[in-house]
């Protein structure tokens, strides 16, 4: 099994809560996004799928083939990857900074990402 993806995935969950704890939320939730979007990279690969870099290609494979075939991924992760890109995208490209409150939600939703896809690469 290639773990590089993984491995990427748990580095950006490390970064984004070190950049939380020192207080820079764009910065935090732009690495929690990533630390979500390699994690289905791996998940995508261990699984025999062509992975992509593109975004939305990601998250439709993701959400087609992925969830379909788990054993532990439910309906309810099709969400996660596209709400967590737009406050990607509010951290990256709008004038408004993303709140302490939005950064510790967007930092939630990667670690439960991240562990949930845990579970599916280890079966």
């Amino acid at each position: 099994m290639n773990t590089d993806f993984f491995s990427k995935a748990l580095e950006n969950l490390r970064a984004a809560e070190a950049l939380s704890e020192l207080g820079l939320f764009n910065s935090a939730a732009n690495r929690a996004y990533y630390a979500a979007f390699q994690a289905a990279l791996a998940v995508i690969t261990v699984k025999g799928l062509q992975p992509h870099t593109d975004h939305a290609k990601v998250q439709a494979t993701f959400n087609g083939e992925v969830i379909r075939r788990s054993k532990y991924i439910t309906a309810s992760f099709k969400r996660y990857l596209l709400e967590m890109q737009n406050i990607r995208n509010i951290a990256d490209y709008e004038t408004i900074s993303i709140s302490k409150r939005k950064a510790e939600k967007q930092l939630a939703m990667a670690q439960e990402f991240i562990t949930i896809i845990a579970k599916e690469i280890q079966q």
